[in-house]
């Protein structure tokens, strides 16, 4: 996908599988399980790059600063289109606020 050239601080959209008895709005792609007791779905994340890795891999942080290390040819990892960028633009700057944030906390 030559996706290689991650920086830190990049905006990505993540496609996390979930399963649970009730999705939420977000939802996308739900099944439910063989005997109606659950539901398997995906959510797209909207988190930010804060590391790259020499061995193509990335550190990925989420809005409660959780960090998700995965490989940078992913598939369930992409670049946020230009209009995802404007429509979700507070999601993601809502992960950069709480790195600010955390930043501060921490001098």
């Amino acid at each position: 996908m030559g996706m290689n050239d991650f920086k830190p601080g990049d905006w990505l959209i993540y496609r996390k599988h979930k399963i649970s008895s009730s999705p939420g709005p977000r939802a996308q792609n739900t099944m439910p399980a063989a005997k109606g007791e659950s539901y398997s779905y995906v959510v797209e994340k909207y988190w930010i790059v804060s590391e790259v890795t020499g061995n193509g891999q990335i550190q990925l942080v989420t809005r409660l600063g959780k960090q998700h290390v995965v490989t940078d040819d992913d598939p369930r990892m992409r670049r946020p289109k230009w209009w995802e960028r404007w429509l979700y633009s507070g999601r993601f700057r809502a992960v950069e606020n709480s790195l600010m944030n955390e930043s501060a906390h921490c001098t």
